[in-house]
C-alpha cells in the first residue's frame, strides 16, 4: 500500500510539471528574458521591464515588444524590440540571434556598453539596427551583411572603432548607413558604393578618417538630403565625378584637409560655402579665396605670353597701351549694351517668370509661377517703382500730422477713403491688429495696426525698413503696398488675402479637424510657401530671415495658392512698438481700437536652437518651422496646445512623435492624417514628402538643406 501511495504521488509531481512545462514561456520570450538579465538592475531598469513576466506564456504582450503571427507556428512571433530612451546601462546578449524573425532591433538613447555580438546577425530578418546615442566599442563586424533584408544601420554617437568593412557592398538593400560620431579610422574603402545603388543616406561624419574621398560615391545616384563626411582628416582634391549627385544633394565637407579647388559642375554649383569651411587648401567659388594666378595664366590666349614676358624686361609700347585701352573702352560698352538689353526685356515681357506679382490690387489672378525668379528680376528693376525713401522721409517727419505713402507708383488711394472705409478686425496677435478694410471702389485690403512709439530719427529708420520690405514681390509673399505714420499712429497697408490662413484651413474656425483639404491641395499649398520663403531667403534685398514661420503667417488665396505674411515685422515693432495708442489716433474714427493680444504659448514650430534666449534668427530656423508645417499638413496635428482644451489633434513634440513613428515603422495610415487615407494613389507622394520635411527638422542646423533645395525637392513631387 505504501509503495501504491508513493507511485500516485510521483505520476501528480509528474503531471504538475509536465502541465507547467506545456504552459511556459515561448522560446522567443526566453531569448528576450536574456536582455532582461543583461541589463544592471536600476530604477530605471525596473520600469523598463515591469511586465516582462518569465511566468507569461507569450511576451507579446511586454512592453517595448512586437509580435506578428507566422504560417506555420501556433504563437506569434517577436518582429521588433523598441526599448529606446530608457537610460539603461547593460550589453546586448548573443541570445538576441536566435530571433529569427527579429525585423526592428531599436535600442538608441540609452547606455549600452561593449561590442555588438556576431551571434546578432544570425537573426536574418533584422531589417533595422538603431543603437545610436550609446556607448557601443570594438569594431563593425564583417558578418553585419549576412543579414540579406538590412535596410537601416544607425550607429551614431558611440564609440566603434576600426576601419568601414569592405564586405558593405554585400548589403545590397541598404538604405541608410550612418556612424557619425565615432572612432571608426583608416580610409573611406573604394569600390564598394557602385553596389549600394538603393543607398539614400550617408553619414561619415565625425570620425577619424583619412585618405582621399573615394571616386565611387559619385555613384550613389539614389542619395537625398546630406552627403556627410565632415569633422575627419580627408585630404587630396574633391572628386568632379561628384557632381554627378543629384543637384537636390547637399555636402557636408567642412573640418578636413581637402586641397585644391572645388569643382564647378552638376551639383557643386547648388553649395554653399558652409558645405566647405575649414579645409585651409581649398579654394574657388563659393568659398571667398581665389586659386591664385595658375587658372588665370592657363585662361589667357597664347598670344598674350609674350607680351607679358616681354613686358617685364621693356614695358609696354604707347602703341600697345592705346590698342589695350581701346578693347577695354569697347569691351565695357558691349557690356553695357547686355545689361541695357537684358534690363529692357525682362521689364517688358510679360509672359517669363515674373517674381513682381504685379497687378490688381487686391485681384487673386494666376500667375505664372517659379521655383525661384532669377535675383536681377527679383528687384534690381524695381528701384525706378519705388519711392526715394529719404524724400519721403522729410516730408513724413514735417510737422505733428502724418501721411499715407504708397510704396510704389501702382498704389493709388487717399487717406480720406482710408479714413471713410468700412474696417472689420480679422486678428490680434503681439504683432499688432490686423484690419481687413474695404476701400470704395470695393477693393479690400488689409490695414497692420503697430504701435505708437518712435522718434523722428526713428522714422527714417522705420522707413529704410518698409522701402526693404516693399522691395520683395513674388507670388507667394503677400505684398506691401503702403505705410502710414503719425507720432501717435503706425500702419501698413497689404494685399487682403481673401482665404485665411493655413490655420483655420486645417482646423476650422472651431479649432476642429478640416476636411476640405485634400493631398493635392495640401501639396499645392506647401509648395507655394517653399517657394515664397526660398525667394525671401535667396533673392529678396536682404536675404530676408521671417523668424516666425507657422500656420497662422500662411495665407491661402481662393485658389488655394499660398503667401507668406509678417515678415520683417520684428525690427518693425523694434522702431514703433506692439501697442497700439488707446485714444485711436488720428486714425481712431476709421479703425477701432482693440488690444493687442500678447499670448504666452510655447512656439512649438521653433527650431531647438531658436529656444534659446539672445540667439539671432537664422535662416535655419525658417528651414525648421517650414518642416514642422509641413508634419502638420501631412499628420492633421497641430504641435501647438489650446489654452482651454486639448485633442488627440494635438501633439506638442510633433517632429519627435513622427521620427518614432519610423523608427518603429508604424504603419503610415497611423501617421497621415486620416482624411487623407482615401486618397490611396497619393502614397508615394505623402512618403516623399515626409523625407522632405524630417530633413528639414534635422536637430543640426548645418544639416538642414537651404529653402532653395526644399522647394525644389517639393516640386519634383507629384509632377
Amino acid at each position: 500500500m505504501k509503495n501504491k501511495l508513493i507511485i500516485f504521488f510521483y505520476v501528480v509531481v509528474c503531471l504538475g510539471i509536465c502541465t507547467k512545462l506545456t504552459l511556459s514561456l515561448t522560446p522567443d520570450g526566453l531569448s528576450l528574458l536574456s536582455l532582461k538579465s543583461a541589463v544592471d538592475q536600476m530604477s530605471d531598469t525596473a520600469s523598463a521591464f515591469s511586465n516582462w513576466n518569465e511566468n507569461d506564456t507569450t511576451p507579446c504582450g511586454w512592453s517595448g515588444i512586437s509580435c506578428t503571427n507566422i504560417t506555420g507556428f501556433p504563437d506569434p512571433r517577436v518582429t521588433g524590440i523598441a526599448i529606446a530612451g530608457r537610460n539603461l546601462r547593460g550589453y546586448i546578449p548573443s541570445e538576441l540571434g536566435t530571433l529569427v524573425y527579429l525585423r526592428r532591433l531599436n535600442l538608441h538613447s540609452n547606455n549600452f556598453y561593449g561590442s555588438i555580438p556576431s551571434q546578432l546577425f544570425n537573426a536574418t530578418s533584422l531589417h533595422s539596427i538603431f543603437l545610436h546615442n550609446n556607448n557601443f566599442s570594438g569594431s563593425l563586424s564583417p558578418s553585419i551583411c549576412n543579414l540579406p533584408r538590412l535596410q537601416n544601420i544607425d550607429l551614431s554617437n558611440n564609440s566603434f572603432s576600426g576601419s568601414i568593412p569592405k564586405n558593405l557592398k554585400n548589403c545590397k538593400q541598404l538604405q541608410r548607413l550612418i556612424l557619425a560620431r565615432n572612432k571608426f579610422s583608416g580610409k573611406i574603402p573604394a569600390g564598394i558604393w557602385t553596389e549600394l545603388e538603393n543607398l539614400l543616406l550617408l553619414d561619415l561624419s565625425a570620425n577619424d578618417l583619412n585618405g582621399s574621398i573615394p571616386e565611387d560615391i559619385s555613384e550613389l545616384g539614389s542619395l537625398s538630403g546630406t552627403l556627410n563626411l565632415s569633422f575627419n582628416h580627408l585630404s587630396g582634391q574633391i572628386p568632379k565625378s561628384l557632381g554627378n549627385l543629384p543637384v537636390t544633394l547637399s555636402f557636408d565637407l567642412r573640418n578636413n584637409n581637402l586641397s585644391g579647388e572645388i569643382p564647378q559642375t552638376g551639383s557643386f554649383t547648388n553649395q554653399g560655402p558652409t558645405a566647405f569651411l575649414n579645409n585651409p587648401l581649398l579654394c574657388g567659388f563659393p568659398l571667398q579665396k581665389t586659386c591664385g594666378n595658375s587658372e588665370q595664366g592657363s585662361s589667357e590666349s597664347p598670344n598674350s605670353a609674350p607680351s607679358v614676358e616681354n613686358s617685364t624686361r621693356k614695358g609696354l609700347s604707347p602703341g600697345l597701351i592705346i590698342l589695350i585701352s581701346v578693347a577695354d573702352a569697347a569691351g565695357v560698352a558691349i557690356v553695357g549694351l547686355v545689361i541695357v538689353y537684358i534690363y529692357w526685356k525682362k521689364k517688358d515681357n510679360s509672359n517669363g517668370c515674373s517674381c513682381t506679382g504685379k497687378g490688381k490690387l487686391g485681384g487673386t489672378q494666376k500667375s505664372n509661377l517659379c521655383i525661384f525668379c532669377a535675383c536681377a528680376n527679383g528687384f534690381k528693376n524695381e528701384e525706378s517703382e519705388l519711392e526715394d525713401p529719404a524724400e519721403k522721409a522729410e516730408k513724413g517727419g514735417e510737422g505733428g500730422g502724418g501721411e499715407l505713402v504708397a510704396i510704389d507708383k501702382g498704389f493709388t488711394f487717399e487717406l480720406d477713403e482710408l479714413l471713410r472705409a468700412s474696417a472689420y478686425v480679422l486678428g490680434k496677435s503681439g504683432f499688432g491688429i490686423v484690419y481687413k478694410v474695404v476701400l470704395g471702389n470695393g477693393i479690400p485690403v488689409a490695414v497692420r495696426r503697430l504701435g505708437e512709439g518712435g522718434d523722428q530719427q526713428r522714422y527714417k529708420e522705420f522707413v529704410a525698413e518698409v522701402q526693404a520690405i516693399g522691395r520683395v514681390k513674388h507670388p507667394n509673399v503677400v505684398r506691401l503696398r503702403a505705410y502710414y505714420w503719425a507720432p501717435d499712429e503706425k500702419l501698413l497697408i497689404s494685399d487682403f488675402i481673401s482665404n485665411g490662413n493655413l490655420t483655420s484651413a486645417l482646423r476650422g474656425r472651431s479649432g476642429q479637424a478640416s476636411t476640405s483639404l485634400s493631398w493635392s491641395t495640401r501639396l499645392k499649398i506647401g509648395k507655394g510657401a517653399a517657394r515664397g520663403l526660398a525667394y525671401l531667403h535667396e533673392c529678396s534685398p536682404r536675404k530676408f530671415v521671417h523668424g516666425d514661420i507657422k500656420p497662422s503667417n500662411i495665407l491661402i488665396d481662393n485658389e488655394f495658392q499660398s503667401h507668406i505674411s509678417d515678415f520683417g515685422l520684428n525690427r518693425l515693432i523694434s522702431i514703433a512698438g506692439d501697442n497700439p495708442s488707446t485714444s485711436g489716433g488720428f486714425m481712431g474714427g476709421a479703425l477701432p481700437y482693440l488690444k493687442a493680444v500678447q499670448t504666452e504659448r510655447v512656439n512649438n514650430y521653433k527650431a531647438p536652437e531658436a529656444r534659446v534666449p539672445g540667439s539671432r534668427p537664422t535662416q535655419k530656423w525658417d528651414v525648421y518651422s517650414f518642416g514642422v508645417v509641413l508634419l502638420e499638413l501631412l499628420t492633421g496635428k497641430s504641435p501647438e496646445l489650446s489654452p482651454t482644451t486639448s485633442t488627440s489633434l494635438e501633439v506638442p513634440d510633433l517632429v519627435r512623435w513622427v521620427r518614432k513613428g519610423f523608427e518603429e515603422e508604424k504603419s503610415l495610415s497611423d501617421m497621415v492624417d486620416p482624411v487623407l487615407l482615401q486618397e490611396v494613389h497619393a502614397k508615394k507622394e505623402v512618403l516623399a514628402v515626409f523625407h522632405v520635411a524630417l530633413a528639414c527638422t534635422e536637430a543640426d542646423p548645418e544639416i538642414r538643406p537651404r529653402m532653395k533645395t526644399v522647394s525644389e525637392n517639393l516640386e519634383r513631387i507629384g509632377t
